[in-house]
Parts: C-alpha cells; sequence; structure tokens
C-alpha cells in the first residue's frame, strides 16, 4: 500500500474538502482530525471517511463554510453551535476555550448543537488533559442500536471519552464506543472488502451477521448488552436533550449525502485536577504506576501512542483504492459542487 507523511496526507485531505467547498479553517480542522485518527491506527474515524464528508459538503449536508458561533450562557459553560458543519472546528473551540473557564471556577462544560461525527472522542479530551484538566466528552451519534429488548434503533453507539493528565508521561485516555465496536470500524471492512465477525451486529431483520453492508442496514450488539444500552441513552439524555442536539433516531446518517444535516451533540465537561486542592496529580501518577508495574498490564491508550510514533517517523498507509479517490477529489477538475439545502 502506499505511504504517504503525515504532514501530506493532512496536505491532501485538507485540499479535497477545500476543493468540494469546505472554507480552509474547516478543511484544516477536519483534516487534522482524520490523519492523527489515521495515525494512531483508528482508521475507522480516518481517511476512510473522507469520501462521504467530501459528499455530504457537495449535497449541502454538511455546511462546508460555517463558522462555529460560541456564547457563554453562565460563566462556567460555552454553548457551541456547529452551524450543521463539521464537528472539529466547534471542538477545537472548547478545547480552546474550557481550560480557562476550568482553571477560574474548578469546572466548566461546553456543549455543542447542530454537529456532526466526531472522529475520534479521545483526541479533544487528550488535548484538555495536556492542559492539566480531567476531561470528560459525551457524543451522540444517528441511530444504530436498539434498547435492550427492542428491535428498533434508537440510540447511536454513542461514544465516551474520558482524560486524566499524569506527572511526567502523556495523560491516560479512554475512548469507547457503547456498541461493541465502533461503526466507522464496520464501515472501514466493507471499504476493504472483509467480513466482519459475528457478534459486532445485526442485520435489518435482527439476525447476526458477518456481512458489514448488511450490518450497516441493521443495528448494532450494545457493549455489555443491557448495560450498554443503559450508558447509551444516559449519552443521548447529556450530548444532545441538554445540549439542543437531535437524538440519535431525529438524525439522518453520517455515512451518505442523504437528507438533512444530522444536528447531533457533544458535551465536553473539564475539571482543574487541583481544583480541590494539591496532591491529584501525584496520586493519578501512583496509581499508574501501580498498573504499569504489572507484566502485561498497560495504560489505556498505550498502543495508540506506539502508533502515533511510528506513524509520524514512517507515515501512514493508504490502501491504493481511497489514495485514488481522495486524490480524484483534491484535483482541479473533480467533479462540480451540487448545493441542496
Amino acid at each position: 500500500m502506499p505511504i504517504l507523511s503525515l504532514p501530506a496526507a493532512r496536505d491532501l485531505a485538507e485540499g479535497a474538502l477545500v476543493r468540494c467547498g469546505t472554507a480552509r479553517a474547516a478543511a484544516a480542522s477536519t483534516a487534522r482530525a482524520l490523519v492523527d485518527a489515521e495515525a494512531d491506527g483508528l482508521k475507522g474515524h480516518g481517511l476512510s471517511r473522507l469520501p462521504a464528508y467530501a459528499a455530504q459538503v457537495r449535497s449541502g449536508k454538511v455546511a462546508g463554510e460555517a463558522v462555529p458561533a460560541v456564547t457563554r450562557p453562565r460563566p462556567g459553560l460555552l454553548a457551541i453551535d456547529a452551524a450543521h458543519g463539521f464537528a472539529y472546528p466547534a471542538l477545537d473551540a472548547a478545547v480552546a476555550g474550557l481550560p480557562e473557564a476550568a482553571r477560574a471556577q474548578g469546572i466548566a462544560a461546553a456543549g455543542i448543537r447542530r454537529s456532526h461525527h466526531c472522529g475520534a472522542a479521545g483526541r479533544p479530551v487528550e488535548a484538555l488533559a495536556a492542559e492539566g484538566l480531567v476531561a470528560l466528552l459525551f457524543a451522540n451519534t444517528p441511530a444504530a442500536m436498539a434498547p435492550w429488548g427492542g428491535a428498533t434503533a434508537v440510540f447511536g453507539t454513542n461514544p465516551i471519552a474520558f482524560a486524566c493528565p499524569l506527572p511526567d508521561r502523556p495523560p491516560i485516555v479512554v475512548d469507547l464506543s457503547l456498541s461493541k465496536v465502533a461503526r466507522g470500524t464496520i464501515m472501514a471492512a466493507r471499504q476493504r472488502g472483509e467480513a466482519i465477525p459475528e457478534g459486532w451486529a445485526l442485520d435489518a431483520d435482527g439476525r447476526p451477521t458477518t456481512d458489514p453492508a448488511a450490518a450497516l442496514k441493521g443495528t448494532m450488539v450494545p457493549l455489555g448488552d443491557a448495560k450498554g444500552t443503559a450508558l447509551a441513552l444516559m449519552v443521548e439524555l447529556l450530548a444532545a436533550g441538554l445540549t439542543g442536539g437531535r437524538f440519535a433516531a431525529e438524525a439522518s446518517s453520517f455515512l451518505d449525502a442523504e437528507g438533512e444535516p444530522p444536528g447531533t451533540g457533544q458535551l465536553l465537561i473539564a475539571l482543574d485536577a487541583e481544583a480541590f486542592g494539591p496532591g491529584a496529580l501525584r496520586r493519578f501518577g501512583a496509581l499508574a504506576e501501580a498498573i504499569t508495574a504489572q507484566d502485561g498490564a498497560r495504560l489505556p491508550g498505550a498502543r495508540r501512542l506506539a502508533l502515533r510514533a511510528r506513524a509520524a517517523a514512517e507515515g501512514v498507509e493508504i490502501p491504493d483504492a481511497l489514495l485514488a479517490e481522495i486524490r480524484a477529489l483534491a484535483a482541479p477538475d473533480g467533479a462540480p459542487r451540487e448545493h441542496r439545502l
């Protein structure tokens, strides 16, 4: 497979998004997020998303020229309207604004509405942890999971992410989907023409399937069975109900250019690690050391950091067909834009 350096991959992705009608700043933010996910081995949130993103800008399902609007309804709150653009500029605004508010008050939150796919959920909380904050992110996604005992999808796969700073080492980062796997993993398997393991998803008739195309038309199996759907409900209430985003069952797909903008939501919460007094970082570090001192044990995110370092040195492999598709999108003679909304 072809290998691109990270700067070359970012430039290519940004150029493709701009060519398809995305404002330069939003394209740069989105390209960084996609390539960062690719570098971390999270290919379901990486460059495989770019063709669908480009199609959505062309159709008007994503507002390519949207600029997030940030207001302060309360001293410790940021209300961010993503304006039906990509989520990444809105997430960047949250990461930029939360540290000052959290340090001033001990805790702060940012609610994002009229948003889109948030990508690798660990990325913004890791950025906040680098500022000395303990951070959580909740994001809802288009309907993909049925309530436990039901058959109709009303919850998204609804990722949750958490990051905690540590002294003298990278932060702990927990990033998980509330389905057994992220839906982007199944999308990537479909693009590669590969089967998926049984137990990940159900087809439209509620039967287990190994066909990724059938899985994308059906529902995802929740992580932890009934516990997973309870957590998905919690995320819907926090990320959409609280912020003003659309619930999963109201949102159109992230995967195609059909319909209205998804309009989903995200909630980020940031706490100053020293808000309750000094010593928290030392205690965080002591627990991390107790874990890593055990043979075979590792902190969440360790594999991601190793892959990131390798990608920085060696670049990222991109399948031939995907690279050709992105290069065609970025070409000056690419297909013209079509605006519907």
